[in-house]
């Protein structure tokens, strides 16, 4: 399979959905299939809370990690009902993070959608978070085995970990490049590499091929993560379709900001950190220092290295449609950033 993806994502010859139906075309029975599960699982008999959670479901999005799950299915071995039942859960755990993430963020946008914050209450989107969540074990637990559940515990766990790493580090203009790769390789790529285990685990393959996906989806998610940072600084809302600008609001130190701290002089520094303390957007005084410095394209270049490295983890697997597909996505993430 061949596709040229442009910075959006978006292949030459359609827009952003037409890409990711291109890239889940190996899967898109089964992807269809987590889509049934998702609306049968995601109701309720009570008014509110039913428009509240279907609404949840519209804010996932580009479906990333029901269809990392099931390529990597594939591409160790084949698609079982738990493999459609374990994408709608990764989905409803990764929903139930970015409805909170949205109130910590205080955005009020998300998949061109006012977030759940901003259409609803802070409450509201807390308790929606908290929904999915226990949902997404539910149904994990109605499978045959605990395996799942162990795993997916585990992971969210870490993820929750993470969350509260950065939580701490706002305002921390000292933060290394280490400290934050550790931070991203927590809230954004475990979650990635959880989804890449469960598809090979489930599909029979051996010790040795589960790691490898695994290896895959964590340094995807770390790529992920860097290209989803550098659009925060340099992306456009009417094409990201979220809030942008946020992780500065916030005091988050992210990869552009963190090298462009680590080559300034002492007395630039104080200059930054004083920009970056005020009130209003900073993203425009900041452009010209990032181009001066190189940071964003440092940044592209370690996004590109996780990247790399994530082929590097499949490149011994069989040959196949998914396995291509997977190739291709490691494309797709990076050039987000583009």
């Amino acid at each position: 399979m061949s596709q040229t993806l442009n910075r959006n994502g978006a292949g030459k010859n359609g827009p952003l959905s037409d890409t990711l139906r291109l890239l889940y075309a190996p899967v898109a029975d089964e992807m269809a299939e987590v889509e049934n599960i998702l609306q049968t699982e995601l109701r309720s008999d009570y008014p509110f809370v039913d428009e509240l959670v279907r609404y949840g479901n519209l804010l996932g999005g580009k479906r990333l990690r029901p269809a990392l799950l099931l390529l990597s299915a594939k591409a160790a071995g084949k698609v079982t009902r738990e493999h459609c039942v374990l994408a709608a859960v990764v989905e409803m755990i990764h929903t139930a993070t970015l409805v909170h993430d949205d109130v910590l963020d205080e955005a009020d946008t998300r998949r061109h959608l006012a977030t759940v914050n901003s259409r609803w209450t802070n409450e509201a989107s807390v308790l929606l978070g908290d929904y999915l969540f226990t949902h997404a074990f539910y149904l994990a637990s109605t499978l045959d085995t605990t395996f799942a559940c162990r795993v997916i515990g585990r992971s969210t766990n870490i993820v929750c970990e993470g969350e509260l790493r950065q939580t701490a580090a706002r305002g921390n203009y000292h933060l290394s490049e280490a400290e934050y790769l550790e931070i991203i390789e927590a809230k954004t790529a475990e979650l990635c590499a959880c989804c890449c285990q469960l598809g090979a685990h489930y599909a029979g393959a051996d010790a040795a091929v589960v790691d490898k996906l695994y290896g895959y989806g964590r340094d995807l998610g770390i790529a992920f993560q860097i290209a989803d940072d550098l659009l925060d600084v340099l992306g456009d809302e009417s094409e990201t379709g979220k809030s942008l600008g946020t992780d500065l609001e916030k005091e988050k130190p992210t990869l552009p900001l963190i090298h462009l701290l680590e080559n300034v002089t002492a007395e630039e520094r104080a200059e930054l950190v004083e920009l970056l303390s005020g009130p209003g957007d900073a993203r425009p005084q900041l452009g010209p220092w990032f181009e001066r410095h190189q940071s964003i394209d440092y940044a592209r270049s370690r996004a590109q290295h996780y990247a790399d490295q994530a082929l590097s983890a499949i490149r011994s697997l069989p040959s196949s449609p998914s396995a291509d597909v997977l190739t291709l996505i490691a494309e797709f993430v990076v050039n987000r950033a583009h």
